[in-house]
């Protein structure tokens, strides 16, 4: 699909609108007067703003008056919008929002216009359904008492442990399976405890205050219950614990929990767990590429309440391959019957460098409906059973053009999941795909610091990384400077 970029710089939400219709297919930005290739989209500013569509025997013109810029990027986006509803029949839910973040977007919009103009703004302007402004408002509502919880000392911490028993074929994030990278855990265990030290020193020495801790990957579970005990006994000496409202671990695969490793979390201070068993189909697990079964999970559930933890969060994924929707019913309504404090519904993205798009997989829009059904289920089965909306987020090639909701019992929310979505307050990374994320606590303004993605190059760069770290310093001199 062609894209034609005519006089205006909106080529971003455009490519990225495009992409809502035609999840399949690669779109090629062409900025400028040109040869007009078929199929094409072809986006203008001029004494109006113009949009035309050609593809296949479909041909259709559009225009509007211009405006400012910020009205002229979302009336070109409308346009499009409208012709390829039109072109494709297809349902979008969340319209013309493309961004990772919509309950941040709705609740800047109550806070400016007020929250009957935000409503109106969602559905009139960017065309969000009704079902999805009712899932945003719930969920902000939620988020907001908890936004408030942070001041401007207030900061969170992750740790990355980037290693898996194995590659799922929908995952895309930067890891190791530990089979092929055994020799590095070791030497990466041992300099990730001494840049959590480095990282604590430097908030200590700018009299920052840890709000939640939370260790991801990964599967930090694949670390030995000694490596785990190394890194969690490092956090706790290094940083000043006693104002910490949430520490987190990620268990993850329920094949790598063991009663020795739950043990070590419970002794050093981890409240919240992760069991994450994506499906209940044994069968879909195969597909997918997961190595454990539906029953290692509710083992591992097991195991975990009888160790003592009172707050286990177990994620699913709306839309695997091979799943149904009857299926997908199963095992949520055998999740709840476990009664874990929080439930988090993903809905299945096909990241580009995962092995589902490799091998040539493709979106549909019997996918896209049946995903639909699913997240539709969930949320009213979860309602049913007490759960409420607490952190929302999209990705981009989600089936559907749907979403991620974490859903809690009232009181067990996860603080860093709502710091993170909504940008919150600053989030201090360690570890390799780690990214340290400054936000100045008197604006908007974020800067981003990014640690080496591979457990080689964090290893083999280790110090290049440390000093990177520096920028901290600067960074929170010139917001107070500034202020």
């Amino acid at each position: 699909m062609n894209l034609y970029i005519v006089n205006h710089n909106f080529h971003y939400e455009l490519e990225n609108l495009v992409r809502l219709f035609y999840p399949n297919e690669k779109i090629n930005v062409v900025k400028g007067s040109s040869k007009l290739i078929s199929p094409y989209i072809k986006t203008e500013k001029s004494n109006v703003l113009r949009v035309e569509v050609n593809i296949g025997d479909f041909n259709k013109i559009s225009t509007s008056p211009v405006f400012d810029d910020e009205e002229n990027e979302r009336m070109l986006c409308e346009l499009v919008y409208k012709i390829l509803c039109e072109k494709t029949d297809v349902t979008v839910p969340w319209g013309m929002i493309t961004g990772v973040r919509p309950v941040k977007l709705y609740r800047a919009l109550k806070e400016s216009m007020g929250e009957e103009s935000a409503d109106s703004y969602f559905t009139d302007k960017l065309f969000v359904s009704g079902q999805k402004l009712s899932l945003a408002k719930l969920t902000e509502k939620t988020e907001k008492k908890i936004i408030d919880l942070s001041d401007e000392k207030s900061f969170s911490l992750y740790i990355a442990i980037p290693f898996c028993p194995s590659r799922c074929n929908y995952c895309s994030f930067v890891q190791s399976s530990v089979e092929r990278s055994k020799h590095l855990v070791e030497p990466y265990v041992e300099l990730l405890c001494r840049e959590i030290k480095y990282t604590a020193d430097i908030a200590l020495k700018l009299g920052l205050r840890l709000e939640t801790v939370y260790m991801g990957g990964g599967t930090p579970t694949t670390l030995s219950a000694e490596q785990m005990d190394r890194v969690l006994k490092t956090v706790n000496s290094s940083f000043d614990m006693s104002l910490c409202r949430e520490f987190t671990v990620e268990a993850g695969r329920p094949d790598t929990i063991t009663e020795e490793k739950l043990i070590s979390l419970k002794e050093n201070n981890v409240e919240r767990i992760s069991i994450n068993p994506q499906t209940l189909n044994d069968y879909v697990l195969s597909v997918i590429g997961r190595k454990h079964s539906a029953k290692n999970t509710i083992d591992a559930y097991n195991l975990a309440r009888k160790i003592g933890f009172n707050c286990i969060n177990m994620d699913l994924i709306a839309g695997l391959p091979e799943d149904s929707l009857e299926s997908f019913k199963s095992t949520l309504d055998k999740i709840c019957g476990l009664s874990p404090e929080c439930i988090t519904v993903h809905t299945l993205s096909m990241k580009r460098s995962s092995s589902l798009t490799q091998d040539g997989t493709q979106i549909n829009k019997d996918d896209a409906k049946r995903t639909a059904e699913m997240l539709s289920y969930a949320e009213n089965k979860l309602k049913a059973e007490n759960y409420i909306p607490y952190y929302l987020y999209r990705q981009s090639r989600m089936v559907g053009n749907l979403e991620n909701t974490g859903w809690s019992k009232k009181g067990f929310e996860s603080l860093y999941n709502i710091y993170v979505m909504d940008e919150t307050h600053t989030i201090l990374g360690c570890g390799a795909g780690a990214v340290t994320k400054l936000k100045n606590p008197y604006t908007r303004h974020l800067e981003r610091i990014f640690n080496f993605k591979y457990p080689y190059e964090y290893i083999s760069r280790y110090d290049e990384q440390l000093f990177r770290k520096d920028k901290i310093y600067t960074f929170y001199q010139k917001c107070i400077k500034d202020s």
